[in-house]
């Protein structure tokens, strides 16, 4: 029997824990692809960093809170990849997908963001079956080109990298 796990990358969190829009539309996603996939694994991911939580508990606490309160049963949530950024999105959660025998994933994030998490998790799992699932981002458009921006650039830098 095939194991499937959605991956729902990390996101902001406010100082109190409270979700941004790009996190909430990331879990509204893993929501929909639950509805699809009612026997798979959610992971979520993200911890601590200076740009998107602050707060005493991992990014991936609030998700899993969110998920659960939304009708995802605790037991299919695993535990949370505590990444700072997507390249500890993908390293992290390859030992937890591993216990578990998991080689086929829906990686859910946002639409800006989906290229350079086809990168990182095709790096990282080149032999697992990979599927992405864009959240669409609805903020101002000089913001979303803000981040439309920077993953261009982020994204440049891992394939010049060795």
């Amino acid at each position: 029997m095939k194991k499937t796990a959605i991956v729902v990358l990390g996101s902001p969190n406010d100082a109190e824990g409270k979700l941004s829009s790009i996190a909430l539309e990331r879990c509204r996603q893993a929501l929909a692809e639950y509805s699809q996939h009612p026997d798979a694994y959610i992971l979520p991911t993200g911890g601590w960093g200076e740009h998107f939580n602050t707060t005493d508990k991992p990014h991936g606490y609030y998700v899993r809170e969110y998920l659960a309160a939304h009708g995802v049963p605790e037991q299919q949530i695993l535990e949370c990849a505590e990444s700072a950024n997507t390249i500890q999105d993908a390293a992290l959660a390859k030992p937890i997908l591993g216990r578990r025998g998991i080689t086929d994933l829906i990686v859910v994030t946002s639409d800006f963001h989906v290229p350079r998490a086809q990168f990182l998790f095709r790096r990282e799992f080149p032999d697992s079956r990979l599927s992405f699932s864009a959240a669409k981002t609805n903020l101002p458009e000089d913001e979303l080109r803000r981040l439309k921006e920077h993953e261009e650039g982020a994204l440049a830098k891992l394939r010049r990298a060795p």
